[in-house]
């Protein structure tokens, strides 16, 4: 080489880095041993909302950072459709305290396969305990409590800016402040990703003739095109490849060739996807959301509960708008049949709130005390809950009564001594607990004297504070004396 061979060599500059690349480059690996899925142990911060953690599933699912066959030698191998699915379902849940069971009737999947899925989203990081479900001889098994996480890696590849509001709250409570400029590309493509909802794929059967294979047709063999490109532009077959990519029906096919314009058949077609759904289909859509996301209502039948919610579906309610309603008519303890106590609480709702401004300050308030449960559940996170188990809460209970004194029912905590909370209706709390008593006897018999004179003497709304609002309700809807009947306790 001569010596000026040197001063030829032109430097060429690297290409900048996408998002995507900063991701694989910048985090070699993703994996949460069993000791830190906790959320106490958890390095990741809880997700506020189950739209900000289904982005973060959805770039799990794109990074390849965690790979299950790397960590474990059953299973499935891949973080996928199946997974997206299973998290889809966690993230409608408020507490995420889904039982084995509803997601096995949710999602389609066998027993073991959600299994091994809950715990691979908790290998990612997605997912902490904060209880852990127990299964004690002679108790009902308890489902395990999840909190939604965003991993560390997360927020790394992305540029996430987070902060502590509170020093004396624990690490995995800080909030989003800001992104870097690099990854709000690749947020736009996760927001897409986790506005749109998961399905099962539908196996299409093949629409090739198999006349002149007689074997093929004796034996229903469906034809699976592999690769990225149909067989014709006909669409004849499968295709593992997105629907984006593939070719589109030739000019033959179209209106063109039976005299009708290009324009014409464009419009039309335009037209008809723009189309929404008629009333029918609106009452279906709000039953199936209903029946998704309240508990009680999960062995309903869709067609029944969309006859019930016609009026509010007509009137253009949304799920999270019956919500608001069902919980400001107060929570259900007991349920015996779920579409007629629906329609006993819906009934007149869409006079009552008439207006959207009405319905969105009702979601506004069920959504204010949705966040402040939130905040008292957390709160007694950290009151230690004894031992499960009979053995041990017999040894365990009398040093518990040592350690808390007993304390009065009529206790006033604001004031340090004893009171009667119900010197302004003249009553003692004796007497208070003696009249509750004689109405459930009452109404066990079918009769409801004491409820009615007690509302004749102080008015309904002192009745259902002395005998509770619930005998009120019950007793006044005997229509004449009956046989005896079991009132069910809270």
């Amino acid at each position: 080489m001569s010596a000026a061979a040197p001063s030829a060599v032109v430097t060429i500059p690297a290409p900048r880095t996408s998002a995507d690349d900063i991701v694989v480059s910048v985090l070699p690996g993703l994996y949460v041993p069993e000791a830190f899925q906790w959320l106490s142990t958890s390095s990741g911060r809880v997700a506020l909302d189950g739209y900000s953690w289904m982005q973060a599933v959805h770039w799990v699912a794109g990074a390849g950072l965690y790979v299950p066959r790397r960590h474990r030698s059953h299973g499935p191998r891949t973080f996928g459709l199946s997974t997206v699915r299973v998290a889809q379902e966690l993230a409608l849940l408020f507490p995420c305290r889904p039982g084995i069971g509803y997601l096995v009737r949710r999602t389609g999947l066998s027993e073991r396969s959600v299994e091994y899925h809950l715990g691979m989203l908790r290998e990612a990081g997605l997912l902490a305990y904060v209880v852990r479900g127990t299964r004690v001889k002679g108790e009902a098994a308890q489902a395990s409590e999840f909190a939604r996480m965003i991993p560390t890696e997360f927020d790394v590849a992305l540029g996430i800016r987070t902060v502590l509001r509170d020093e004396a709250t624990p690490a995995y409570t800080r909030a989003m402040t800001g992104i870097a400029e690099a990854g709000r590309e690749l947020m736009a493509k996760l927001a897409k990703q986790a506005a749109r909802k998961v399905r099962k794929p539908r196996k299409k059967a093949s629409k090739t003739s198999s006349k002149t294979s007689g074997t093929g047709a004796a034996e229903g063999a469906e034809t699976v095109v592999s690769g990225g490109a149909r067989c014709t532009p006909m669409q004849v077959g499968t295709s593992s490849s997105p629907s984006a990519g593939t070719t589109s029906l030739p000019s033959e096919t179209t209106g063109i060739a039976s005299g009708k314009s290009e324009s014409s058949t464009r419009k039309k077609s335009g037209a008809t996807a723009r189309r929404g759904v008629n009333r029918v289909g609106r009452r279906y859509q709000l039953a199936a959301d209903l029946i998704r996301e309240i508990p009680w209502l999960g062995r309903a039948s869709t067609p029944r509960i969309a006859w019930v919610i016609r009026h509010v579906a007509d009137a253009g309610w949304s799920s999270a708008e019956v919500r608001a309603w069902l919980h400001a008519r107060g929570e259900v303890d007991t349920v015996h049949r779920a579409s007629g106590l629906l329609a006993t609480l819906l009934r007149g709702a869409e006079q009552t709130v008439a207006t959207p401004e009405a319905r969105a300050g009702m979601v506004s308030d069920w959504r204010d005390s949705k966040a402040a449960a939130a905040r008292r559940h957390q709160e007694l996170e950290a009151v230690p809950q004894g031992p499960r188990s009979q053995a041990a809460k017999a040894a365990w209970l009398p040093y518990l009564a040592l350690a808390r004194p007993v304390v009065p029912a009529d206790y006033d905590k604001t004031v340090g001594i004893l009171v009667d909370q119900n010197v302004d209706l003249g009553l003692s709390a004796q007497e208070v607990a003696d009249m509750r008593a004689a109405g459930r006897e009452e109404y066990s018999y079918g009769q409801s004297s004491m409820v009615r004179t007690t509302i004749t003497t102080f008015g309904r709304p002192a009745a259902e504070y002395i005998l509770g609002a619930e005998l009120v309700h019950r007793a006044l809807n005997i229509p004449r004396p009956t046989r005896p009947m079991a009132l069910a306790r809270r």
